[in-house]
Formats: structure tokens, sequence, C-alpha cells
């Protein structure tokens, strides 16, 4: 991509830095600097045109086994059906679930080459719910990325929560949280971080 930018702004085999190029280059270097090289490269790699999700939520008991992806086209339906097993639990309130974090989970489980169903602790949380949580003392970020729609804790019978919190480190996709006591990990698509 930055060869491109280059391309596009050289004249007779110099560069001309621009004012548009170099706004572009600043962009880029600044993705490049938030997002490692590895994220890039093991997403490229490791998503596939067609792209499939197996979850069960164990507070609701349902299930869900879809391909959410085909031919590198989002199926919407497959979408609302993801964004309603991963409603807040608590109140039915449903959200749509980032596609990032969708892929991510997508991704994690072809690293582990495990087809059992992710079970989903939580998902989406309303604000309400979120508020409600905190004043209960659970440990619950005030502007946690479940309210977004970009967080889902999780554990995956078939592997052990220290290999699983693993895969999802080693993706650099976002934050990952390990929580042994209660045996699932939290992952979200904000910014690379990890507890």
């Amino acid at each position: 991509m930055l060869h491109s930018v280059l391309e596009e702004n050289a004249n007779v085999g110099q560069v001309n830095m621009n004012r548009r190029c170099f706004i572009k280059l600043g962009a880029l270097t600044t993705v490049g600097a938030l997002c490692p090289v590895s994220l890039f490269a093991e997403f490229n790699r490791l998503l596939l045109p067609t792209r499939h999700l197996s979850i069960f939520h164990i507070h609701t008991g349902e299930h869900l086994d879809i391909t959410y992806c085909k031919q590198g086209q989002y199926s919407q339906e497959a979408l609302t059906k993801i964004n309603h097993i991963l409603r807040d639990h608590y109140n039915g309130e449903v959200k749509p679930i980032d596609i990032p974090l969708i892929d991510y989970l997508s991704v994690i489980a072809m690293k582990l080459e495990i087809s059992s169903p992710f079970h989903i602790i939580s998902g989406y949380r309303s604000p309400t719910t979120n508020a409600t949580l905190r004043k209960r003392g659970r440990k619950v970020a005030r502007n946690s990325l479940h309210m977004q729609g970009k967080a889902v804790d999780i554990c995956l019978p078939g592997c052990d929560l220290l290999s699983l919190r693993q895969t999802a480190l080693d993706l650099n996709g976002g934050g990952v949280g390990y929580y042994p006591s209660r045996n699932f990990i939290h992952v979200d698509t904000g910014r690379v971080r990890f507890w």
C-alpha cells in the first residue's frame, strides 16, 4: 500500500511529496505503528473468503453454527443472527456486533483447529446492564467495549484456557483479558493490550 501511494505521486522517477501524499504517508505510518505487522499478516493469511462461526450462549442456551461470509461477502441475515445471540442477555437488547470481532473469533477457531463452539459468557452489554454490574462490584470497566459490540467473554471446550489466551494474544487483534478463576478470556477489537 505504501508503494502504491509513492507510485501515485512519482514524477519521472522522483517522489513528489505533495500535501495529499504527505497526509497519506502520515496516516499509513500511524496505522502501521498502532497495528503490528503480524496482525495484518496473520489476518490476511487466515481470513478466508468463506468464514464460519460456531457459538453457544451459556446464559440463554442458544446455539448458532453459521457461515457468515461467502466468497468475501458478508451475509446480513447471518450477521443479524449473530447479533441476536450475542445480545444483552439481561434485558434482550440487541446491538450490531463489530464484524472485525466476529472475524477475530473465526481466526482464533481456525488457528486452534477446534470445531466445538465458543461458549459465550458475555457479548453485547447495554449501558444500563454495564452500570448495574459495576454497582454490584463486578470488575466491569465504566466504558466497556462490550457496550459498543466490540468485546466478548469466551471459553472454548476442548481447549485449555491458557492456549486460548495465547492464541488470541499472538494475533494482536485487540485486548485480551485472562480470568482463570471464572474460566474465560475477554477479547475485544480495541487497542492491543493484555491483562
